[in-house]
């Protein structure tokens, strides 16, 4: 069952395996990977996910974040609510608004746009395609909804539609209604075409009173985050493990995600990232296998295993 509405009618002609790592330093690989993976995922069916969200029961004190698939975390911080590179598009990819070339789901959103709860404050970590969908961003436009995003991107939103929108680098902070958010620096990059590599890639720690919630975006290995501001503790942690084959220069595997959250000293860690789009050679299942043996006995303190799960923290 695919995603419907404009998601999917934008999603007419997707297909490109170059999308991601390769979109950007390798775009003479686009034609062969275009036609293989176009072809190979056109009559593929996208799958439901197992569990579906109820914003609408959390209460506003204590933190619940839901996994929507991808990088997309639907969090209510003590009754602020929190949404993290918001991703609801049948493809990712190269938005020709008629239809998006790109790679195809393989699991639909958890939750639609419109049954979503009305957003406070929207994280945007960098540009790239899977993590800054235009498409969804124009669905989630409101003047209640804040948005930070990384430095350079805001020529890619629509500022007056928007509460307020404020680009964010490494170490700097900014006030957003409850939130205090400082920008992180991670080991990524930022192009979202070949030639745009002026723009910047964060993570981000968000208080609100006494809570912290650490969002690492993407990310390879960096000691990055045993130097986070104000010697913070987060409670929650939401890290990336999947896309690092061969993409390891750009992407975390399981086994640093994990020495990373340690760096953090993060109570919890909610795994992103994995099971929603094909964009490497690793098994599906593969990252969070190898996460949880990572993790050995502490083990608990990995807060979801399946995109529609919900995590409460009080």
């Amino acid at each position: 069952m695919g995603t419907g509405g404009k998601f999917a009618r934008r999603s007419l002609l997707g297909g490109a395996a170059a999308f991601g790592g390769a979109l950007a330093w390798n775009w003479n690989r686009i034609p062969f990977g275009f036609v293989k993976q176009y072809w190979a995922e056109l009559d593929r069916e996208i799958m439901n996910p197992v569990k579906t969200p109820d914003p609408k029961s959390w209460p506003d004190t204590g933190i619940h974040a839901a996994w929507l698939g991808h990088s997309t975390v639907l969090m209510k911080i003590d009754g602020v609510t929190v949404l993290t590179d918001p991703m609801f598009s049948t493809r990712a990819g190269i938005d020709l608004f008629l239809f998006t070339i790109g790679v195809k789901r393989l699991i639909d959103p958890a939750l639609t746009v419109k049954k979503l709860p009305p957003v406070d404050l929207i994280l945007i970590s960098h540009a790239h395609m899977d993590h800054l969908d235009v498409p969804s961003l124009r669905a989630l436009e409101s003047k209640g909804t804040r948005v930070i995003t990384a430095r350079e991107t805001s020529d890619l939103f629509r500022p007056a539609r928007w509460g307020s929108l404020r680009e964010l680098g490494w170490n700097e902070s900014v006030q957003a209604g409850a939130a205090r958010v400082t920008g992180l620096e991670v080991n990524h990059w930022g192009a979202r075409l070949r030639t745009d590599t002026h723009r910047g890639y964060n993570g981000y720690l968000v208080q609100i009173g006494s809570r912290q919630v650490l969002f690492a975006g993407d990310t390879a290995m960096t000691d990055s985050f045993g130097r986070l501001p104000g010697n913070a503790k987060p409670d929650l942690a939401i890290f990336p493990i999947g896309a690092y084959n061969p993409w390891i220069r750009y992407h975390c595997n399981p086994e640093q995600a994990w020495r990373m959250v340690n760096d953090a000293r993060a109570e919890v860690v909610l795994p992103v990232h994995h099971q929603t789009f094909a964009l490497s050679r690793e098994p599906l299942a593969e990252p969070l296998e190898r996460f949880y043996a990572a993790a050995g006995t502490a083990d608990q303190r990995i807060g979801w295993q399946e995109i529609g799960a919900t995590f409460h923290w009080n």
